[in-house]
């Protein structure tokens, strides 16, 4: 039997187990998924028994720190100085598969990178949708809070090293104007328990024409309620976390899933956490 799991702290609930369970029974894979709640101070002293896993997810804090340890990386990991997935096999090699599972749910919505897109945020998973949306020749605006306008200068002058010719541009959330293709929601607005949160008001939200919302508990947050309302197309966070899981079972085993396979899924987990919260 083939050993995987989770690495993070703290874990508390996550959805990662029954995620890729359900992934291992689509392929017929005789494997075992653990959780692997190990603080920054203990890593180094875990390393070996990782290695000894098939593979491993890897979530917060330990996206940076874990690619010291590695044999290699790919190029996304490299690009975005972060891994979310190890393949242990005869060498350790670090992934970043929230790119790809990001990406694929921005094409689940229908939209396209490749037009006029409005994000908001753009610390951890922002950051990497800001310069992947750049990359893939978006006309990229950055809208934030004044607290976050550093950050965003350094988002910018990234993006602006990496492709000089890229067009972004910074705003702050209550300063949105002009209207978009895409809004992509990357802050916590809206997330479990704060679930009466929006980063953006209903009069910003009639700007756009599709919205992709990271969060995905609960997974019909308040911004994709009032999109709903005003006729936008919308798509939850649930998508990418189980298309970046998707990625994962294809580096570890060469797995390959049908298209409604995976949209069945990620109904099946929205409707596995409704049950949670109800």
């Amino acid at each position: 039997m083939k050993k995987y799991g989770l690495l993070g702290y703290p874990l508390g609930h996550t959805m990662s187990p029954p995620i890729h369970n359900a992934l291992f029974a689509l392929y017929h894979c005789d494997a075992q998924y653990d959780v692997f709640e190990i603080p920054p101070h203990q890593l180094n002293d875990n390393i070996a028994m990782l290695k000894n896993l098939s593979g491993f997810n890897i979530t917060i804090p330990h996206k940076v720190e874990m690619m010291k340890y590695l044999d290699r990386l790919d190029e996304k990991a490299s690009l975005y100085g972060a891994v979310n997935l190890v393949k242990c096999d005869g060498e350790a090699v670090g992934y970043n598969t929230d790119v790809a599972g990001f990406t694929a749910s921005v094409n689940q919505l229908g939209a396209s990178l490749y037009s006029r897109v409005l994000l908001l945020g753009c610390g951890g998973v922002g950051r990497m949708m800001a310069i992947e949306t750049a990359l893939q020749g978006g006309e990229l605006t950055i809208a934030v809070r004044p607290n976050n306008l550093n950050l965003a200068q350094k988002v910018t002058e990234e993006i602006r090293r990496l492709k000089p010719s890229a067009s972004v541009r910074t705003v702050l959330l209550d300063h949105i104007t002009g209207t978009y293709d895409l809004m992509i929601n990357a802050t916590p607005a809206g997330m479990f328990p704060h679930i009466d949160n929006a980063p953006v008001s209903e009069e910003d939200v009639q700007r756009t024409t599709y919205l992709f919302d990271a969060v995905y508990n609960p997974i019909e947050t308040k911004l994709m309620r009032m999109a709903r309302q005003n006729g936008v197309t919308v798509l939850g966070g649930m998508a990418m976390l189980v298309r970046q899981a998707v990625v994962a079972h294809e580096i570890w085993n060469h797995a390959s899933f049908k298209e409604e396979d995976i949209v069945c899924l990620i109904a099946e987990m929205e409707r596995r956490l409704s049950r949670e919260h109800a």
